[in-house]
Order: C-alpha cells, then structure tokens, then sequence
C-alpha cells in the first residue's frame, strides 16, 4: 500500500506532514511517486485564504476520477480545517481527520493495536523530507484574536512543547549534520515551558540551543511585534546561529485598520522595534551581518482602508525598507470578525494596492542588495537544475541565489563559499570560489 500527499499552506504544516508519514509508515504503507501510483491520498490543507480552499475543490475531480478506477483507492483530508469547509468537502473525502487527533489515526484506518501512547501530536517524531533543512514546531495554536485569522478556530488555544523535547530534536538534527533548523510556532516569541524546572521563555530557548553543537543556521517564524523584548532582541543581536533575517508581521501601517484587526501594537512603536533591532545588529554583528534582512506580512485592502490609510503603509514600507515582503489581497473567512466589517474593497482596487506596494518594495529590496556585490558568502545549496545548468541556494539572511554554469547535485545541501556578481530585487547571482 502506498501513500501521496498534498500539503497546501505553511511551514507548519509541513512539519505536520511529517509526523503524519511517521504514523502511515507504522501502518506498513510507502511513498508513492505520483498520485496514480497511491493507494491512499492525503490531503493537508489551509483555510487562512480562500485561494488554498479553492484548490482543494479543484481536486475533487481528480479524487472521484481515481476512485472509479480503482474502488480500493481512499483519500483523507486534513489540516487547518474550518466546519464550514468540513461540511462541503466530506462527501468528497473518505476521511476527514484531525491533525491534533494523529496519535488516533490508526485506529480510525483500522488498525486500533497501532495508536501512538503520547500525549499530544507533535510528541510523534518526524519522518524528514529534506535531509539538510529541517521544520522544528515549537508550539501550535495561538491565544490572540485578529479579526481576519482563522487559526484559533483551526489549530485552537497554543500548546507550547516542552523544552526538554525541542532541545533533544534539535540536538538529533546537529549530530546528523543538519545545515539549516527553523523553529515554528503561530507566535513564537509567546512561547513559555520549563527547563530542569525553571522557567524558559523565547529568549532563553535561544540561548539554550545556541549550545548546541553544530553549524547549523538558526531561523524562526513568526513572531509577534508587541511580544518582542529586550532581551530578546539582544539574544537575536549576539548570537552565532540565528541568522541575520527576521520575518515580522506588520499587517498594516496604519494605526486605525491595527486597530480593527485587533493588532496589540500601533504602527509607531512597530517603527522602534525595526529600529531597535537593527541598532543592536549594528553594535554585536559585524560584515553583512550588521545588516539583517527584515521582511513582513501585510494585508491590503481589509474593510474600511481609505486611500490614506493604505498611502500610510506606503509611507511605513518606504521608510523602513524592508528586504521582503508577503503583500496579501484581503481574503475574507468565515469565523472571523473581519467577515462581517463594512467597507470591503473591490477586488481590482487591492489589486491595484497590491502592485503599488510591490514596486516600493522592489525598489527598496534592490537598494538593499547592494550590498552583496562583489561579496564573498556562504551559500546553502537547495536545488540543481541540469537542464539550464544552474544551482539555486539561501544566504544566510535568507535571500535567494542562482550560480549560473554549476549543476552539481552533489553540493546540494553542502553550504559553499559564493561570490556575488549580479543583483536583483528578489535575487543574488555568483559564482562559486574552488578553492
């Protein structure tokens, strides 16, 4: 018996599907190649957008087609799942099962004697996909209410994992030379446990892996504005393994539609924390490093954004300049506040927000690697492509890099010493230095 899988949405639920592979390779099945190979399809889906959803439906066919063909053939559904999208997508699905639920799914697929004895799903370990990055949940769930998200309703109240459990993964990951660990969590700087029965916050996990054996580089998503401290920020500043690439959520620029979000923060103190962070860069890093690379997550067009309101987060990327961005339409979901806000905006006009947004950020991005020409950096090889002969990596700060004229495939996964010759917004361009 074999299984397939599509995962739609974030990291997170990536690091999910690999505890899912752990419990079906329990149940004795094997990866399929394809869809058409596999006996049981899983399908690992988002509702934080109405476009993942729709993808969703845009399966179904294939599903039934498969399913005539061959009567044995089954499909779980799975995921950050919504009732509403519950109800319409069971009648095309054999199972729709919870991820918080995994420890049971064995039982639900007929094999009860084979449930796992742990006490939480992320308690199961991993089965990797990659074996040089790696998805380390930290938590799961969040406490806080913005009007637009669907998480709380999804993944419910957070569960923060035990420190003691991420500390031993970690540690597993660095012995088998792991290059690049990312740390999860729907707000990874509220997460709290204990450690030899002390308390243990964000800052201090940290620093508790920074002991870690190992030259791993060190990232985290997502973190929450108003839940950055100090300390924080100076353990971020000082440390060897966090890289020198920050994801920090703004949402909006400007103070009124913060505020109908239910965001804790105004969009001056967002400003200070910006430049807090790069003031403490600038003091303990040194090289490219004083220069980290921060990018955001902004919603364009929530309900009741006036032209002015949305030339403010013009203003915002304009004058932070940040080296990336995930600029999003406004997608309303059900369960949430925001669906029901008066003043939506039409869809050309956050199309048109959308694209303004994104040539200030093209122009601040490229402002940005300016930096990197003629520089010498490591770069964490991902991917080959033989056909056109190039290889595509990260940097340290997270920014993508193409060496045209290289298809080893046996680099991939190795960090190598690059030179950087050409720039763009979204990309670096090199050449490896053999020694």
């Amino acid at each position: 018996m074999k299984y397939f899988f599509v995962v739609f949405g974030c990291q997170m639920n990536y690091a999910d599907t690999e505890r899912m592979i752990t419990v079906l390779k329990t149940l004795g099945y094997k990866p399929a190649s394809t869809f058409d190979e596999a006996d049981l399809l899983i399908v690992n889906m988002c509702s934080v957008r109405q476009s993942a959803v729709d993808r969703v439906y845009g399966l179904i066919p294939k599903i039934r087609q498969r399913k005539k063909a061959d009567p044995r053939f089954r499909s779980i559904l799975t995921g950050c799942l919504l009732p509403s999208d519950r109800r319409k997508l069971r009648p095309a699905f054999d199972f729709i099962l919870d991820t918080q639920f995994l420890p049971l799914w064995p039982e639900k697929l007929g094999f009860p004697e084979k449930n796992f004895p742990v006490n939480h799903y992320l308690q199961i370990k991993p089965t990797y996909q990659s074996p040089f990055t790696a998805f380390v949940p930290i938590m799961t769930g969040c406490n806080y209410q913005c009007t637009y998200c669907v998480v709380p309703s999804t993944r419910h109240r957070e569960y923060h994992r035990p420190a003691e459990d991420i500390l031993e993964e970690i540690q597993s990951l660095a012995e088998n030379d792991y290059q690049e660990i990312w740390l999860l969590g729907q707000n990874v700087n509220h997460y709290s446990s204990t450690f030899n029965s002390q308390p243990v916050n964000f800052s201090q996990l940290l620093q508790l892996i920074e002991k870690v054996k190992g030259s791993f580089w060190l990232y985290f998503i997502s973190p929450y504005p108003s839940d950055f401290t100090d300390d924080l920020i100076g353990t971020l500043a000082q440390s060897k393994k966090l890289a020198p690439y920050l994801n920090l959520p703004l949402q909006s620029g400007d103070n009124q539609v913060l505020k109908k979000m239910n965001r804790r923060y105004s969009v001056e103190e967002y400003i200070s924390l910006v430049e807090k962070i790069r003031e403490a860069f600038q003091q303990f890093r040194s090289g490219l490093e004083k220069y980290p690379a921060i990018s955001t997550d902004i919603i364009v067009g929530f309900p009741g954004e006036t032209k002015t309101a949305f030339q403010r987060t013009v203003q915002v990327f304009q004058k932070l300049k940040f080296a990336a961005a995930h600029i999003a339409s406004f997608s309303p979901r059900p369960q949430t506040a925001a669906l029901l806000f008066k003043g939506q905006i039409e869809t050309a006009e956050k199309e048109r927000r959308r694209k303004k947004l994104t040539e200030v950020l093209r122009r601040t991005a490229l402002e940005n690697n300016q930096r990197y020409l003629q520089q010498s950096i490591p770069v964490l090889i991902e991917k080959v492509n033989s056909q056109k002969n190039f290889l595509l990596g990260r940097s340290f700060s997270y920014k993508t890099v193409k060496i045209p004229g290289e298809s080893q495939s046996r680099l991939v996964g190795q960090k190598i010493k690059t030179k950087i010759e050409k720039i763009s917004p979204w990309q670096l361009e090199g050449k490896i230095l053999h020694p």
